[in-house]
């Protein structure tokens, strides 16, 4: 027998068995996790678009859902790469960031993980400069649709940006948001230095409230290449809402010479398009920019926008959970006519609500998905949004929906537990107070303008409506919008005691105390912080003016004429008459001008905007 028939013959199954076995820990060694089937709506977004040896490489990771001990690894040509962590939240989406430096070119492998899993991971290469001049591929973009995917990666972008910012943050600008690298994962994404205030083509965004939600989501898809269009709306009456028959789109594929000057001359476009009328078509209305939304925690994600029944349009950033001894938060970036940008909590004197004699219909809203068929873009159907297995939540659910009915869904979303009473007036209270600062800061913009042009009237829209909603220096310094909302937050505040004795099984009460017991503590302990808190403003001499939240509350009547610009300060502040305080003040509104406001003050003091 030979030498060769005496050996051992290995089974034909064995055999296979240890090719594969070598196979798998030649393609996915032991320190290396193995890829898990990539989860619903996780994506992963690089940044910059073009990367060499030593840039700062920025990451978003997302996921649908919550992921435990979930990281973001880096692995390069000679082995894991340490990062950096920047930020992390949400819920729904979930989401994470990291920056890393790149230390040579080659290819670099990212990925979401959870232990000794990978729930996405993407490949990246890194040029040098001379080999990106000569034409180096960019990083894998988020396949220039949007999906589930590129919907969360909005979601998290939004969050992030103001990420750490609370309702005493505020911007001149929304472009200055943007041009903080440390708030913006998509700094400079393009390499062109378009984020760089040194720069010599900047982006410039300064929309007030109905543009801040399209300049966020042109802004968004313009870096990725997504595509974004919007539609030419009329401002609606009671007879008939708005309706937008005209799409005019921004098809971002290719790059341009001068391509941030085209997209600062796109945004010109924008905002002289978009108006109040364009968010508050109706919910069932396809011809539209936004779908409604159902009012679920799941649905209602940074990015989402909201459109109160008198014009005033928010875009959600962020939710705070509820917390023991902490009533929840849900937060939302609030433009103004004059580009200041800050962050407004949802309550009753920030969010209005109303669906009886006003202009098209109110409420959440999502952008309408766009998708390019036969080279041509176009938005879905709300069917096609309903069947399509990236779609949102379509829900005519606010339709119709009675006030008590949406604030009572809402406060349930923000705080699941029932509140203690005392720590709800206290957030109640300071989302008040919040309310006034930012006042104060309007007041005064309108009042440093008047000053710099002596001997001006800034004229004053006739139709009842157009007081709310007109163009121009009144829609610049006056205050008719916030002054309603400033009114009816008075209002809630004031009737919180008598709230949580009609309704006790809304809150924790002590099992000592009787709701009527817990009703006087809360009233006083509304005097005590009332007389507490103050605000500040110049009077029309340049000395300080203090006044108390007790005083502002006092003063309901004079502030239901307190917006007109053309009124010294003192007035728009309700000054009574003969005080000390009203001595320093002399300008005063035109007659014609102080009788239609008289004309006016019913729908303030009923709390209800006119009807155009």
């Amino acid at each position: 027998m030979s030498t060769a028939e005496s050996r051992p013959r290995l089974k034909p199954a064995l055999f296979f068995l240890l090719i594969l076995i070598g196979v798998h820990f030649r393609l996915f060694p032991q320190d290396s996790p193995a890829l898990e089937k990539e989860p619903y709506g996780a994506g992963l977004l690089i940044s910059p678009r073009f990367i060499t040896p030593g840039d700062a490489v920025r990451v978003l990771a997302v996921s649908e859902t919550a992921v435990d001990s979930g990281r973001i690894e880096v692995r390069g040509p000679s082995g894991d790469i340490p990062t950096s962590y920047l930020k992390s939240g949400g819920g729904p989406p979930h989401w994470w960031s990291v920056e890393f430096n790149p230390g040579g070119e080659g290819v670099y492998s990212i990925s979401l993980s959870r232990r000794k899993n990978v729930l996405i991971r993407r490949e990246v290469r890194v040029f040098s400069k001379e080999s990106r001049r000569a034409g180096g591929a960019a990083v894998p973009d988020v396949e220039g649709k949007w999906n589930r995917s590129t919907e969360n990666l909005y979601s998290a972008w939004v969050e992030g940006l103001f990420s750490g910012a609370d309702e005493q943050s505020s911007w001149k600008a929304l472009f200055e948001v943007t041009a903080d690298a440390r708030r913006n994962i998509l700094y400079n994404h393009l390499g062109l230095r378009e984020d760089d205030p040194g720069s010599r083509e900047p982006v410039r965004m300064e929309p007030d409230c109905a543009d801040a939600p399209y300049f966020l989501r042109a802004y968004f898809a313009w870096k990725l290449r997504l595509p974004f269009g919007y539609r030419q709306c009329t401002r609606g009456s009671l007879d008939e809402p708005p309706e937008c028959p005209d799409w005019l789109s921004l098809d971002v594929e290719a790059g341009a010479k001068n391509e941030t000057r085209d997209f600062n001359r796109f945004l010109g476009n924008v905002m002289n398009t978009i108006h109040s009328g364009s968010a508050r078509t109706l919910l069932e209305d396809e011809q539209s920019d936004h779908y409604p939304l159902s009012l679920a925690r799941d649905s209602l994600r940074p990015g989402v926008v909201y459109a109160d029944p008198y014009g005033h349009t928010l875009v959600l950033v962020r939710w705070t959970p509820q917390a023991p001894g902490r009533p929840g938060q849900l937060l939302a970036a609030d433009a103004q006519p004059d580009g200041t940008v800050g962050l407004r909590r949802f309550w009753q004197g920030n969010f209005l609500f109303n669906t009886k004699d006003v202009i098209g219909n109110p409420g959440f809203k999502a952008f309408r998905p766009i998708r390019r068929a036969a080279g041509r873009l176009r938005p879905l159907s709300n069917d096609e949004i309903r069947l399509y297995p990236d779609g949102g939540n379509l829900s005519l659910q606010q339709k119709d929906m009675a006030v008590a009915t949406f604030y009572d869904i809402m406060e349930r979303l923000i705080n699941p537990q029932p509140l203690d009473p005392t720590a709800a007036l206290r957030e109640l209270f300071t989302a008040f107070h919040e309310q006034l600062l930012t006042r104060v800061l309007s007041v005064a913009n309108a009042e440093e303008y008047m000053k710099a042009h002596p001997g001006t009237v800034i004229p004053m829209p006739s139709a009842p409506a157009a007081v709310f909603q007109d163009l121009g220096l009144w829609e610049d310094y006056s205050t008719p919008n916030r002054d309603m909302r400033l009114l009816i937050a008075m209002d809630v505040l004031l009737d919180f005691p008598d709230r949580v004795a009609r309704s006790p099984q809304s809150f924790v009460l002590p099992r000592d105390k009787t709701s009527g017991r817990v009703k006087q503590e809360l009233t006083d302990l509304l005097a005590g912080l009332s007389r507490e808190a103050a605000i500040i403003y110049n009077r029309s001499d340049g000395n300080h003016q203090t006044l108390s939240v007790e005083k502002i509350l006092k003063r309901g009547e004079a502030l239901e004429t307190a917006y007109n610009p053309n009124d010294c300060i003192e007035i728009r502040w309700g000054a009574p008459e003969a005080s000390p305080e009203r001595a320093s003040g002399s300008r005063r509104a035109p007659l014609a001008q102080l009788r239609r406001m008289e004309s006016l003050r019913h729908w303030f003091h009923r709390r209800l905007r006119p009807p155009t």
